[in-house]
């Protein structure tokens, strides 16, 4: 076949030769390859003989010399064909569990389609910028021994420090995203037009951070976008809105009504995509901007977020290290030149960078006004999809088993006339595709007509992605994956019958998989009850949460949105409201108990003490004298400020949590301080919640102003909409050019919490797909052992049993397993529920009445499942019972 004096060729290549041809031509072609490879190597080198010899191998996949695999191919296609005719019959004949297995497969496939689709949504967050993995937000940490905080809050001049003092950092942009001056939400118009509008999604961007979030343009240059001051820049959807058709360029537009102050137009970017942690629709220039004189050239106030984009292979944990410089030269050096007392308090800070694509959902404990999505969330939601699936697996793999005895002579048979285990374990593995198959399509169908309703419950926009070249490859892979994993066990099980045990009937009753069944139904009940704990605890924390005592009243105070643009005319408008019947108080501010309105963080001391004393932080709110009034807020010393009287320019109310961090034994008359003046307290309020309840109450001050951008309406009127409706009147005789714009608090208050609710939604949704899973299983296993103990019933029957005791006789053995599956998911379900609680610091109690609640709920609906098909049963006519067996 060779010759020894030719090189023969690698060892690979002739396995592969040998993989490919049939052994009919192998010898042939393998001699002649090997003599033309001998011949190549003496002309040519051995990476090129190789090459060829390759190619010569791959040559030979031709119908006259491939190998097959199949030599008795029309035996195995008529076995295969035989396969998919019992499964098919098999499938028909038993209808009812035939139902149960696909029902339950496709009920626990689109289930999960949805879930991944939703879990695709989440983490595909920031991951479309090109050089993603260079980009950072930088976080500020301050671990303390009794606490540790995160923001991402940083001085004006830190994006400087950063740009010039660390070579590894290519560009650094600062970001304000927060309420704050004309960023949050503000009445906007044309210049050259009169009409205002009210819009949101306003921010402050400098010109390098637009370069380092890669922001796509319409009109503009990117790299000057926002160089100029006064700047903006606006999305393409608010320019066709506003300047439809036009390139606005160069455009002036006002935002409320400041028109000594106008902004223009550097350029119009591309809408931020629904998968970014940025959602705004306005980025106004930071270029030469201060906000107070001074305020961009200290340390002092902590309003912006900094980006960073470094350069390719730096290390991150190296740079976080030498982040520390900004801590000791320069945070520390202008607290020591401050005087300021708790200096040592800055030992505790320490920088984090924090990747683009994890801001979204992993910024838990991180304070920043950015809507976030929960990692915890995505991870819990991932478990019930594979929970799902475990269970309609769980039911196939029961029915499968406790059908053995029908299939147990079936099997005897084919074995004794000739069929070896591997052909037994192809038929059931078939079977148990072809289930998964027609699963598969049901699921997919269901997901389809249920997703309008699952994106109106989790608030997304999702779409089967039909188009995308992974899905139908992803489902077939799980088809595969799902009908190996469910047929499995079965088909081990059932091809392990030996025929002689079997025709004898010895196999008729499996023992071992009926343990099997046992454990496997104890599962899910016990699955079951941890969804329905968690279910319940979600739904408690939710309602708590809503109805709490806050310390203000939410319910019939509207909000007139924009009143900045009425000016001096703020008090006369007031006026005019206090006079209608249906209003007991209104009152001007920028500042509401809700998240999402502006926030003004100070540093306080008691006065002469700001050399001496650590600094307390606290909320400074301005507001009219009627304040607490349309907000139920109670005074519980001292007096409201009056804005008539000239002394009280400098009085200041306080609440209950900030007396007690200053320290203020005689609070009323006391004179405290911040940065800008000496206040003397006049009133203590007591404490209510501003944020939202997973936060503490921090301290807050009011001081006194006529005017603000929301005035805030109490109704007194049972006739909500006739007050509305004159309020409507009033605000159209004063801004006969600008539409009123109104909210109500409690709506505002129930929006802080949309999160939680969506979450408890989808929960609940597929905690109950859970549940049904597991009940479709149940009331098939109950029916096959009411099916198999006909007999036994009827003889009982006839020897004067009571229905009662044959009921009992049927459930028991559930009865048993229902106990031993609430001893499991008690435990698992306290811890699970006790973790997530741990977010909130206002938080329901975790009593004992939720997992009786919750095993109540199961055991009747169990009972209910199984006793039905035991009842049926009992009520069989003996005669027709003995006669059947």
């Amino acid at each position: 076949m060779n010759s020894p004096s030719f090189p023969e060729p690698p060892k690979w290549l002739t396995w592969l030769l040998r993989k490919i041809c049939s052994e009919r031509v192998l010898e042939t072609i393998e001699g002649d390859l090997w003599e033309l490879y001998g011949i190549r190597r003496t002309k040519m080198s051995r990476f090129r003989s190789n090459l060829i010899f390759l190619y010569e191998v791959l040559d030979m996949i031709r119908p006259f010399a491939i190998k097959r695999k199949w030599s008795n191919n029309s035996i195995h296609t008529a076995m295969f064909r035989n396969y998919f005719k019992v499964a098919w019959r098999s499938l028909f004949k038993h209808k009812m569990y035939s139902s149960i297995k696909i029902g339950g497969f496709g009920i626990g496939m689109a289930a999960c389609i949805l879930i991944i689709l939703f879990i695709q949504d989440e983490l595909s967050y920031d991951k479309n910028y090109e050089r993603k993995a260079d980009i950072y937000r930088v976080i500020n940490v301050h671990a303390a021994p009794e606490k540790t905080d995160r923001w991402a809050s940083f001085p004006p001049q830190t994006g400087q420090v950063l740009r010039e003092s660390f070579p590894e950092i290519e560009m650094a942009g600062r970001l304000i995203p927060f309420d704050w001056f004309d960023a949050g939400n503000n009445q906007f118009r044309r210049q050259d037009r009169m009409q205002n509008s009210y819009e949101e999604g306003f921010a402050y961007a400098d010109q390098d951070l637009i370069e380092i979030l890669e922001i796509p343009m319409v009109y503009g240059n990117r790299t000057e976008a926002l160089s100029q001051p006064n700047g903006i820049l606006i999305s393409k959807s608010k320019a066709d809105k506003y300047f439809p058709g036009e390139d606005p360029v160069g455009q002036m537009i006002v935002l409320n009504d400041n028109t000594e102050n106008p902004y223009v137009i550097g350029g119009v970017m591309q809408d931020f995509p629904s998968n970014s942690h940025l959602q705004f629709d306005f980025l106004i220039s930071l270029t030469a901007r201060e906000f107070w004189p001074g305020e961009q050239t200290n340390w002092c106030c902590w309003n912006y977020s900094p980006y960073v984009r470094v350069r390719p292979g730096t290390n991150k944990a190296d740079l976080e290290e030498k982040l520390l410089l900004i801590r000791d030269g320069f945070m520390v050096k202008y607290a020591e030149d401050q005087g300021e007392a708790d200096v040592d308090n800055f030992k505790y800070h320490s920088f984090m960078l924090q990747p683009v694509s994890d801001i979204y959902l992993k910024s838990k404990g991180i304070h920043d006004p950015l809507a976030h999505g929960d990692y915890q969330v995505v991870q819990m939601f991932g478990a019930i999809a594979v929970l799902i699936l475990l269970l309609s697996a769980i039911n196939f793999i029961n029915l499968s088993t406790a059908k053995s005895a029908n299939r147990a002579k079936e099997v005897g048979l084919r074995k004794v006339v000739g069929s070896y285990r591997k052909d037994l374990i192809k038929q059931f593995l078939t079977e148990s595709f072809i289930f998964s198959f027609v699963s598969m399509l049901l699921g997919v169908v269901l997901a389809t007509l249920a997703l309008p309703f699952f994106n109106t419950l989790a608030d997304k926009t999702l779409v089967i992605p039909w188009g995308y070249w992974w899905f139908i490859p992803s489902l077939v892979g799980a088809t595969l994956f799902i009908g190996v994993i469910a047929g499995l066990y079965p088909s081990f099980y059932l091809s392990a019958f030996r025929p002689i045990q079997v025709l004898k009937g010895e196999k008729s009753r499996g023992t071992k998989s009926s343990r099997l069944r046992s454990v496997l139904v104890v599962f899910q009940i016990a699955a079951s009850v941890v969804l329905i704990i968690g279910a319940l605890m979600v739904h408690r924390q939710m309602t708590y949460i809503l109805n709490k005592d806050i310390g203000f009243e939410k319910e019939r105070v509207l909000l007139l949105q924009g009143s900045n643009t009425l000016g001096e005319r703020i008090p006369a408008f007031k006026g005019e409201i206090a006079k209608l019947a249906g209003v007991s108080s209104s009152s001007a501010s920028n500042y509401l108990p809700v998240v999402g309105t502006k926030r003004d963080g100070n540093a306080f001391f008691k006065e002469g003490r700001s050399r001496l004393d650590a600094s307390v932080g606290a909320q400074m709110w301005r507001a009219d004298d009627e304040y607490l009034e349309t907000m139920g807020m109670e005074l519980v010393e001292g007096r409201m400020f009056d804005l008539d009287r000239a002394s009280d320019s400098s009085a200041i109310i306080i609440n209950q949590e900030m007396v007690k961090q200053l320290g203020l034994d005689n609070p009323i008359g006391s004179r405290i301080e911040n940065f800008q003046r000496v206040w003397t307290v006049v009133g203590v309020i007591k404490d209510f919640n501003y944020d939202n309840l997973r936060e503490i109450i921090r301290p807050l001050a009011l001081s006194g102003t006529s005017f603000g951008e929301i005035i805030s309406v109490k109704i007194q009127s049972q006739d909500l909409q006739a007050s509305v409706t004159q309020i409507n009147q009033v605000w159209d005789e004063f801004m006969p050019n600008q539409p009123i714009r109104y909210t109500f608090l409690d709506e505002s208050f129930a929006r802080m919490y949309d999160d939680v609710k969506r979450t408890s939604n989808v929960f609940t949704s597929f905690s109950v797909l859970a549940i049904i899973v597991a009940c479709l299983g149940l009331f098939g296993l109950s029916a096959f052992m009411a099916e198999q103990r006909t007999k036994e019933i009827s003889i009982r029957k006839v020897l004067g049993a009571s229905f009662n005791r044959i009921l009992l006789l049927l459930t028991q053995n559930f009865l048993i397993m229902m106990a031993i599956s609430l001893a499991l998911a008690i435990p698992v379900g306290q811890y699970l529920m006790r973790d997530w609680l741990s977010e909130f610091e206002y938080q329901v109690t975790l009593g004992w009445d939720v997992f009786i609640i919750a095993g109540t709920i199961v055991a009747i609906i169990s009972l209910i499942t199984i006793s039905y098909e035991s009842i049926k049963a009992i009520f069989v006519n003996p005669v027709k019972g003995l006669r059947s067996e």
